[in-house]
């Protein structure tokens, strides 16, 4: 023991280093604000927890049971579950190994389970013993190791973040397109009715001789073509009831949803604060840095494998050719040693390793630029579409008051005389197709909402407990 104290103290001095380089974010220059952004305020819709920007109970009801059941963000649960336990078995590498064994065999001729020629008798052995090994790590291989790990369990951690947000502003979008389905539904079904009853009056004018055959066929014709649209929005409807089960980790089936439908459906106007907030809120990003961490501690890890190694193993137990020797306390056996083991020739295999891990740290830099990048493009072009949609649906709705006013007259001026009933089947045909773009007008600009939202990174930080857990007095 007393040989082993130099190279003990000596393994103590060293281990404080670790070889590679030390982790530091790559310098970033975000914008001072994103682009086509109407202020540079510091707070964000990507502050807001999901059940303060979506405010529909059906809707909250949904998502709540999305984040309960969803499958994929089960799945992602697993997998942090699973880096974990990697980590765990990384640390366990720290502490020193002890294991036992025991064997008990016959032979003759028999040296260290090796046979030799000697005509001896033959002769019986026993032996119990536990065995201790430790890996000093001198070069800071295993610390590494752990760094890698951790960063792995921390990126899976961002992922399952990265499922969440993406899980619950898909559901949003699917509830909001289901939404717009009704309403569009709705409108259809009175488009019909009302061609319906056009070509009822001017086939009764054509019996009586006094309305044309072209203008009943084009009443009929338009009568047929807006039955026609009611069983397709009846498919789109239920196949997007199905799309919304699945996602709540259900069978397909219908959905329950108010009656008010989309017009009553509105989002805070919340400004999207600054771009550098996205590196410690969107986890795409964060994931990606998370990455990176991983890969810059295996440059660590593959530098140390150019370094010897040291291991320290012990030996304490009983050794004898009879097994009531065992219980006598003379056949103790005990062994104390040091190892030190290194590369002399390896062809390169070390070396190319430690290339293949600079690489790989390059890559992970450069895709959490390419992140970084994209999610700036992501923000900026949601900010636009939320913008440019909002003007879109506010003329639309114009238009569509102007039609409904021309139908109003064009309904007045025939039940006054002053003008046919084709006077007024040509406007109504104008109205429907313009009240159908405006519920678009209105769906787009929830959508561009929702990915707002989600391209800001919101959603998965809880500030306050979520609906389902709240206490109520």
């Amino acid at each position: 023991m007393k040989r082993l104290c130099p190279f003990f103290f000596a393994a103590l001095w060293i281990i404080g280093c670790a070889v590679g380089p030390d982790y530091k974010r790559p310098a970033v220059t975000p914008p001072p604000a994103f682009r086509e952004a109407e202020n540079a305020a510091t707070n964000s819709m990507g502050d807001l927890p999901w059940w303060r920007l979506f405010e529909d109970p059906a809707l909250q009801g949904l998502i709540q049971t999305a984040l309960t059941n969803n499958y994929d963000l089960r799945t992602a649960v697993a997998r942090v579950e699973e880096a974990r336990a990697v980590l765990a078995q990384n640390r366990s590498v720290f502490f020193p190994q002890v294991t036992y064994q025991a064997g008990v065999g016959a032979g003759r001729n028999v040296l260290g389970n090796s046979p030799y020629r000697s005509g001896g008798p033959a002769g019986d052995s026993f032996e119990f013993a536990g065995n201790v090994s430790w890996e000093i790590d001198l070069w800071g291989r295993i610390r590494r190791l752990n760094e890698s790990a951790r960063s792995q369990l921390l990126a899976t951690q961002e992922a399952r973040r990265d499922v969440t947000v993406s899980l619950i502003a898909s559901v949003a979008e699917a509830y909001f397109q289901l939404l717009a389905l009704d309403e569009e539904l709705a409108i259809a079904e009175e488009t019909t009715n009302s061609f319906r009853e056009s070509w009822r009056i001017f086939n009764q004018r054509l019996q009586g001789g006094v309305s044309s055959k072209l203008e009943t066929a084009s009443a009929e014709a338009l009568f047929d073509s807006a039955a026609a649209t009611i069983p397709e929005l009846r498919r789109q409807r239920i196949a997007q009831e199905d799309q919304i089960s699945i996602l709540l980790g259900f069978n397909p089936g219908p959905v329950a949803r108010p009656r008010a439908g989309l017009r009553e459906t509105a989002l805070p106007d919340i400004p999207p604060g600054l771009p550098s907030a996205l590196l410690e809120r969107r986890p795409d990003i964060r994931q990606a840095e998370q990455l990176m961490r991983a890969a810059n501690a295996q440059i660590g890890v593959a530098k140390a494998d150019l370094y010897p190694t040291l291991s320290l193993t012990g030996l304490f137990g009983q050794v004898s050719p009879e097994l009531s020797t065992l219980t006598s306390g003379g056949a103790n056996a005990w062994e104390a040693a040091a190892g030190l083991t290194g590369p002399i020739i390896e062809g390169g295999l070390l070396r190319a390793r430690l290339r293949q891990a600079r690489a790989a740290w390059d890559e992970t830099r450069w895709q959490y630029l390419s992140t970084l990048l994209r999610a700036f493009g992501e923000v900026s072009d949601a900010l636009v579409a939320r913008q440019q949609l909002e003007l879109e649906r506010v003329e639309q709705a114009r238009a569509v008051a102007a039609y409904q006013e021309a139908v109003q007259v064009a309904g007045q001026r025939y039940r006054g005389g002053q003008a046919g009933y084709y006077e007024l089947l040509q406007e109504q045909q104008l109205l429907f197709p313009a009240q159908n773009v405006l519920v678009q007008a209105h769906l787009n600009q929830l959508l561009a909402t929702v990915q707002l939202y989600k391209a800001l990174g919101g959603g998965w930080e809880a500030g306050e407990p979520a609906p389902s857990s709240r206490t109520t007095r």
